[in-house]
């Protein structure tokens, strides 16, 4: 119970208040209607955006993963000053993020907004929050998978940042804000393709830290103290 009245566990809370607020707002679809026209979304396939931030940003995210798991074996570079524990509590954490929105994604009935009506496809704007409710879409777009692919790796900063050493927490710091920025990055690359509203990034976001760091406190409890 100690860890739901951290502040990181308050911070996750602040931030679920924020993202249900944007939900509220109803902005979606107004930043989308900014982007797009009846003939659909200028820059789909910019070559900048669908291949490099997109599908090579991907294979990049494949490597990163692989090159993780190696880490808790054959650790390097600060990821020495972890215990196997620690390294591999926060591996199983990413795991978890990233597999948490691929199954979240898999029973989504929400389609992408290049598939509206709006924007020259066969699709009626439907909430993602109308759950049973199709869109007469192809669904499965809900929350955003490319987005995860960098903030699915949250927690690989959380055995820093909750470590009782200065220096560790301000590399997990770094990586948190680095991470942080990659993600906005990728959502908003999706985004201005048309392919997610801006709240799928944000929710993502949630997820990807609220599972990453519940996981982590199950599987390394002792590591996961705040230390003084």
């Amino acid at each position: 119970m100690k860890y739901l009245r951290s502040p990181w566990w308050l911070g996750t809370t602040a931030l679920l208040a924020w993202v249900l607020l944007w939900d509220a707002s109803g902005l979606d679809l107004q930043v989308m209607q900014l982007l797009g026209t009846a003939e659909g979304f200028p820059l789909k396939t910019e070559p900048w955006l669908s291949h490099v931030l997109h599908n090579r940003a991907q294979q990049a995210a494949t490597g990163v993963y692989m090159l993780m798991w190696l880490t808790v074996w054959w650790p390097w570079g600060p990821w020495r000053a972890l215990t196997r524990r620690e390294r591999a509590a926060s591996a199983l954490a990413v795991t978890a993020s990233l597999l948490s929105v691929s199954v979240l994604k898999h029973f989504s009935l929400t389609s992408c907004p290049w598939d509206l009506r709006l924007f020259g496809g066969p699709a009626d704007y439907v909430s993602h929050w109308a759950w049973g409710l199709r869109d007469n879409g192809g669904g499965q777009c809900f929350p955003g998978g490319h987005a995860s692919t960098a903030f699915g790796f949250l927690a690989l900063s959380l055995p820093f940042l909750l470590s009782g050493q200065g220096p560790l927490r301000r590399h997990g710091g770094r990586l948190l804000v680095g991470t942080v920025l990659v993600g906005l990055l990728f959502g908003a690359t999706q985004t201005v393709r048309g392919a997610h509203y801006p709240s799928h990034t944000f929710w993502t976001a949630w997820i990807c830290w609220t599972v990453g760091l519940g996981v982590y406190h199950l599987v390394a409890p002792r590591a996961s103290k705040p230390r003084d």
